[in-house]
């Protein structure tokens, strides 16, 4: 698989097959994803590999916590700006009704929309999970290290024929996330990412994209 191929065949994979995948193939990608671009080489980011006995647990403590109606952890970082002004918004609205929709989810059934997204822990599924934090000491450009780490574990994951998600989702059970990794405690949570082989009883249409006129200018001469 190329990079086109890798770039234009990921996408969120919201089901899963309980196939294990191989702690040797998540070493390779990981082995290669820490060359990822880092303003200065700081690197900021710290990767938790979570599979078995521990994933399991975490998703245990968080379903006994979603079943008990407990409220989602306090922020740590914003996810979203509180307006999405045009166009973001919009783009925000239609990923959300394509998403539902395809689950057959109607826009005003917000029951139904809620039990939907609390598959996100479950990891839809998946055997594997990566948390991904960083200093919370770091600023935004360390941020965007971190993402351009976590585009290139997927790319990598894609050319050893896995699928991946990357859940934000995390971030709102923190502090139960942390009772089981037990990570330093300068550390946010950023993400979670569930990782695994794609299960094909689900179909799931790739979310689309902006047309390139809206988001890119060239200046020539």
């Amino acid at each position: 698989m190329n990079v086109y191929e890798a770039v234009l065949s990921r996408r969120a994979v919201r089901e899963f097959t309980d196939q294990t995948v191989p702690r040797e193939i998540l070493e390779r990608v990981l082995s290669a994803a820490v060359w990822a671009p880092s303003a200065s080489n700081l690197q900021p980011w710290r990767a938790f590999v979570v599979t078995a006995g521990p994933l399991a647990e975490i998703k245990k403590r968080t379903r006994e916590r979603l079943a008990a109606g407990d409220p989602w952890d306090g922020p740590e970082y914003e996810m979203y700006p509180s307006t999405l002004k045009s166009p973001y918004g919009e783009r925000r609205s239609a990923f959300g009704d394509q998403r539902y929709g395809s689950l057959g989810i109607p826009r005003e059934d917000l029951e139904a929309r809620q039990r939907a997204s609390a598959a996100n822990w479950d990891c839809f599924g998946a055997p594997a999970a990566l948390f991904c934090y960083i200093d919370r000491d770091m600023c935004r450009p360390q941020w965007s290290d971190a993402g351009m780490f976590l585009q290139t574990v997927m790319l990598l994951l894609r050319a050893e024929g896995l699928h991946s998600c990357t859940q934000m989702a995390w971030a709102k059970y923190h502090t139960t996330v942390a009772q089981v990794l037990s990570p330093p405690s300068d550390l946010i949570l950023f993400c979670g990412m569930s990782i695994g082989y794609e299960s094909t009883t689900l179909e799931s249409a790739r979310t689309g994209r902006a047309p390139l006129v809206e988001t890119v200018t060239f200046v020539e001469g």
